[in-house]
């Protein structure tokens, strides 16, 4: 049996408590198709020995999005690729399903045992945070999901609202950043902007799609492609990936060319065109 069929299989704990059938069927294929040592961390530092001890396995991730930015984020320094069974809520998978992993825990299981890996363009910042797929600067919080106001909170308001008007909220709020792609100036803390948003470039190359969104609506967006993006004001937070991070000051992200690989189910080969039949 080759290298290439020895898998390190990481249930991350999550999944484990979240969707223990699921988990229970993703291992039953890959132990069927290869030759798979399971895992089962109870603490990122576990999940951390475990990667760094992966010899010449292959790492399977059986999680979330956590999972996975974790995963990549402790093997971006080599640029080992690894594969994900998605296990957990849709809303936890966007990242994972975006890359287009495959949503059933069985055909994903498949697709790590028969597919490819395809190389992807990183963000990594200068705290050595990774950005897979989406930044956004500065952070716009997100309601919890399936989070409703109580009684007692709906009486706050009530009377808050009865003894005084509540004052009035902007629409849209900004922010004041200096922006730099590549070291061409985008924004300037003079000129208030909504947002600015980064990702890889789809196809790759080792750069970044930036915008800057300014503020007012006369202002016309400001896009950029590069392979280094600044961005600095007072203090900000930043949304990677669906992660919230900060506050800080100053944040620099590089792009790393195929910073990393991600085991996907292979691309269908086309058909060949049919023949015109013969002339009767």
């Amino acid at each position: 049996m080759s290298d290439h069929d020895q898998l390190l299989v990481i249930v991350d704990p999550v999944a484990r408590r979240s969707d223990g059938e699921s988990v229970r069927i993703a291992k039953d294929v890959l132990s069927a198709g290869a030759e798979a040592k399971i895992c089962l961390p109870d603490s990122p530092e576990e999940f951390s020995r475990a990667l760094s001890r992966r010899g010449s396995r292959r790492p399977v991730v059986l999680g979330d999005d956590r999972a996975l930015l974790r995963a990549v984020a402790l093997l971006h320094r080599e640029r080992a690729p690894l594969a994900l069974v998605p296990i957990g809520p849709p809303d936890a998978l966007e990242v994972a399903y975006g890359f287009g992993v495959p949503r059933s825990a069985v055909a994903a299981a498949r697709a790590v045992l028969d597919g490819a890996v395809r190389s992807l363009d990183l963000l990594v910042d200068d705290s050595d945070g990774v950005v897979l797929g989406d930044l956004r600067v500065p952070a716009v919080p997100v309601p919890a999901a399936g989070t409703a106001p109580s009684v007692w909170g709906t009486c706050r308001s009530l009377v808050r609202t009865l003894v005084r008007p509540a004052p009035p909220v902007p629409s849209v709020l900004v922010h004041r950043l200096r922006v730099e792609a590549d070291g061409v100036l985008l924004a300037d803390v003079d000129a208030p902007v909504t947002a600015v948003t980064a990702r890889p470039a789809d196809g790759g190359g080792g750069t970044a799609e930036v915008t800057v969104l300014p503020a007012g609506a006369a202002g016309m967006p400001r896009r950029a492609a590069a392979g280094v993006l600044t961005v600095s004001g007072p203090d900000f937070r930043y949304r990677a990936d669906g992660r919230v991070a900060g506050p800080v000051r100053r944040r620099t992200w590089t792009v790393r060319a195929d910073g990393w690989g991600l085991t996907l189910p292979r691309e269908p080969v086309p058909a060949p065109p049919l023949r015109p039949a013969p002339p009767l």
